[in-house]
């Protein structure tokens, strides 16, 4: 089946302020979520858009305390993605 005819397709964003840098533990953490979902994911913070499967790519962000970060998903699972990964931001330590 063509993308164009996949009725399941779903884009799905939202922001986070996040409670803490985005250091080696929690990037890991997003990483690993990131990799389980079969949607296209995308992380926007600060005029940089990265895909969070990899921890070099979120640590790279230099995303910190109190900044907003932008999940972005498009596909099958995009509401699940945004909405895991959300989850991991909100509650990065």
């Amino acid at each position: 089946m063509s993308a164009s005819s996949d009725t399941t397709t779903v884009r799905h964003e939202a922001q986070v302020v996040l409670p803490a840098n985005l250091h080696a533990r929690p990037a890991g953490r997003l990483a690993r979520a990131a990799s389980g979902f079969s949607s296209t994911i995308e992380l926007d913070y600060n005029g940089k858009t990265i895909n969070p499967t990899g921890v070099l790519g979120v640590m790279g962000l230099g995303a910190t305390a109190g900044s907003t970060v932008t999940v972005r998903a498009v596909g099958a699972d995009a509401r699940d993605a945004v909405s895991a990964l959300t989850d991991i931001l909100a509650n990065a330590e």
